[in-house]
């Protein structure tokens, strides 16, 4: 990238990623599966199942996670739903003595969502047909992004690209590159740290 960014892909399909958070994971034990104390004990341990190490290693050296994805139900693919369930490890990147939120271990980094809609543009408003698409990201955004202490950025979003023609595709290829020439200039999400708060007892 021209700001000076090195680039690292986890192509998840070419690697054939196992979605499925699975206590065959992890080192027996006896009792129900518990996937929060089994990853704590596996990362307290040293004891990570190595694909989910290598990626772990590559999420600490980014200090912009970009997630590239087709909208699917409104929501991540399995595959990398899948992906944030194996790599953001409790014990590692949020949680116990980590932290959460401001917290956690990945505070001071970014993230930013890069994703395809099925439809247009004026169907992910909050008067059309999907409503805004700020706020069913917002789970993503704010309690998978900002819950291990990333910044989310505003995401980057190219609508119903399987109905463009090539002029109108490759003009949403270019506002891509634009949004990513400007990245560390981007506004952050809209999630509640943009909210007002109020505390309770």
């Amino acid at each position: 990238m021209q700001q000076g960014y090195t680039v690292e892909f986890i192509d998840l399909y070419a690697k054939q990623w196992v979605p499925v958070l699975d206590r065959d994971e992890f080192a027996p034990f006896d009792g129900p599966f518990k996937p929060q104390r089994e990853q704590w004990n596996a990362v307290k341990g040293g004891l990570l199942a190595s694909e989910v190490e290598a990626d772990l290693q590559a999420v600490f050296r980014a200090d912009l996670l970009v997630l590239s994805f087709p909208l699917w139900w409104f929501s991540l693919p399995a595959i990398l739903k899948g992906w944030i369930d194996r790599v953001f490890v409790m014990g590692g990147v949020s949680g116990g003595d980590v932290g959460v939120f401001d917290q956690a271990a990945l505070t001071g980094r970014r993230a930013v969502v890069l994703a395809t809609t099925g439809g247009p543009a004026e169907t992910f408003t909050r008067d059309g047909a999907f409503g805004d698409a700020n706020e069913f990201l917002f789970h993503i955004n704010r309690g998978m992004l900002e819950f291990v202490g990333y910044d989310a950025l505003e995401p980057v979003i190219t609508f119903g690209p399987a109905h463009l023609d090539d002029v109108q595709r490759a003009e949403a290829l270019g506002d891509v590159r634009h949004a990513f020439r400007d990245i560390d200039d981007r506004s952050l999400a809209v999630t509640s740290r943009s909210r007002p708060v109020a505390a309770h007892r």
